[in-house]
């Protein structure tokens, strides 16, 4: 998809060493393909806001970067609840339309490659709904 993935925490690289090899490598054949990366002072996490300084902390934080530098999405979870990876790419793969077409298109909820997209404009005021409901409907 063309994009670079990083995992910050404030854990050392022993420990992400240690998860990678005890636990990831199990749930995915030959652990994640990505840097795990550490962030022991948590100054990674208190610019994109989700150190926590009293537990001393992150907490899990996902964020999409365009090419700019340009923060797109972010998304901030506690602990008890996963986050749905084909989610996130559907995101990247909807940034990406959007920005391959020159911001000329946006996608509405739910939207996957290959179905309509909206082209912002007065002719799309009130009608939002016509490609909404028939291909994204809840």
């Amino acid at each position: 998809m063309g994009v670079e993935i990083l995992a910050i925490s404030v854990d050392s690289p022993f420990v992400h060493k240690s998860w990678q090899e005890n636990e990831l490598s199990k749930m995915v054949d030959g652990g994640v393909p990505y840097p795990l990366l550490s962030d022991g002072s948590g100054k990674i996490g208190s610019a994109y806001g989700v150190y926590d300084e009293e537990a001393g902390v992150d907490v899990r934080g996902r964020f999409i970067i365009d090419p700019d530098g340009v923060i797109q999405a972010m998304e901030v979870m506690t602990p008890p609840v996963g986050r749905n990876v084909m989610e996130l790419i559907r995101q990247i793969q909807a940034f990406q339309h959007v920005r391959e077409s020159g911001e000329t298109e946006a996608t509405p909820a739910g939207w996957k490659p290959g179905k309509p997209t909206l082209k912002p404009g007065p002719d799309l005021v009130g009608k939002v709904y016509e490609v909404w409901k028939t291909e994204n409907a809840f």
